[in-house]
């Protein structure tokens, strides 16, 4: 992972910015650090990826409207990289469109709401490290890029 690329900050605009932004201020509340559209080993990048208090690896995928999700089949592959896979929606989104082996958030710019909590599928502990380093250390770079940013001819 390069880790000057992978400061730069994250792109997510409009409703998605809105959602992930309610959905970071939840978890936020229940002692998780949350980060934006994190590059899994996959190539795909979570748009919500939360470590909890006890080590838990949550993704929430963001979905702006029915299009969005109905457009969108990559999310069963983040499946591999967190102990639980979310939704996050805002409030006129057709909920029934969300499958049931997900668990579904309702959220606004202010917060969110879980609605149906997600089934556990715990990670194997390897990957559970891998996951967990990875996200470290992109948090590390781009805290350290906030004050100190990288060379913009190097991205």
């Amino acid at each position: 992972m390069d880790l000057v690329r992978e400061a730069r900050r994250p792109s997510l605009t409009g409703v998605a910015a809105i959602l992930a932004r309610g959905v970071c201020r939840h978890f936020r509340d229940l002692g998780a650090g949350c980060l934006l559209e994190t590059p899994l080993r996959s190539g795909r990048r979570a748009d919500v990826m939360a470590l909890t208090r006890n080590g838990e690896i949550v993704i929430v995928e963001i979905k702006s409207g029915p299009q969005d999700f109905r457009a969108d089949r990559k999310w069963p592959e983040y499946r591999a990289f967190c102990d639980r896979l979310y939704f996050a929606v805002g409030n006129g989104f057709p909920k029934d469109l969300i499958p049931e082996d997900a668990g579904l958030i309702v959220a606004d710019g202010y917060g969110a709401a879980v609605l149906r909590e997600a089934p556990a599928h715990p990670l194997a502990g390897a990957r559970r490290k891998a996951v967990t380093l990875r996200f470290a250390r992109l948090a590390a770079a781009r805290l350290q890029a906030l004050g100190d940013p990288p060379d913009v001819a190097a991205l």
